[in-house]
């Protein structure tokens, strides 16, 4: 099989599911590479998405393999080299753009943002940040069974966003590394990829959905 049909085949089944003219002209920065954050990077590859931007600053630990989706010879390597490495097991023409730090407010952004980080207090500095610089925000929370991933894409959007940011001390005990399970975090990952293909095709997005698997109770708002 020749090369063209190769490219032809694989994206056939998801023709009518997602704007590839639009996913061309796309850069998607993902922030965060730990459980949620590496799913959404390979799900963003695997759907086609040309170029990609990785920030995290962590390497990659023993837990990591089961609560994360890295492999073992990944022991020890940065997430963000790690992740780019499975991205090009997938698609070598993706553009991976590794950042082995933490986001700094002189980075620059993709035009979508997927935010994969664990804390609150961290999440609103880096909202604060890139809230205009980005076209689309993507934030997904996880801890243990209960997953919610919150999309703007309106200046509506913005300011009831801004209300979920609520102090550290009010934040939920844990983080998404306390309690966490790869299946919660590739749901979490296909759910933000869902919406993001969803604005992808001028199609309103969810803005807040709430998922507690241990319970079976879905939120959408």
């Amino acid at each position: 099989m020749n090369t063209l049909n190769m490219t032809m085949d694989r994206f056939q089944r998801q023709s009518d599911l997602i704007s590839a003219e639009r996913l061309s002209q796309m850069t998607a920065t993902v922030i965060g590479v730990g459980a949620i954050g590496r799913q959404v990077a390979l799900q963003l590859a695997a759907i086609g998405t040309p170029q990609i931007q990785l920030i995290d600053f962590d390497t990659v630990e023993l837990t990591n393999i089961t609560t994360q989706g890295y492999w073992a010879q990944d022991l020890g390597q940065s997430k963000v080299e790690a992740t780019a490495n499975a991205i090009h097991r997938l698609d070598d023409s993706i553009q991976v753009t590794r950042v082995s730090d933490r986001y700094r407010a002189t980075l620059p952004v993709g035009e979508a943002v997927f935010c994969c980080v664990d804390s609150i207090s961290t999440r609103s500095a880096i909202w604060r940040s890139v809230s205009n610089k980005c076209e689309f925000w993507l934030d997904g929370r996880m801890l243990g069974e209960i997953i919610r991933v919150l999309a703007v894409s309106s200046s509506t959007d913005f300011y009831r966003y801004s209300e979920t940011l609520f102090p550290q001390a009010e934040a939920q005990t844990g983080s998404c590394t306390s309690r966490s399970t790869i299946y919660a975090a590739s749901i979490a990952a296909g759910i933000m990829i869902h919406q993001f293909t969803r604005w992808l095709r001028d199609i309103p997005v969810d803005f807040d959905t709430t998922l507690n698997l241990l319970a079976g109770e879905t939120y959408v708002k």
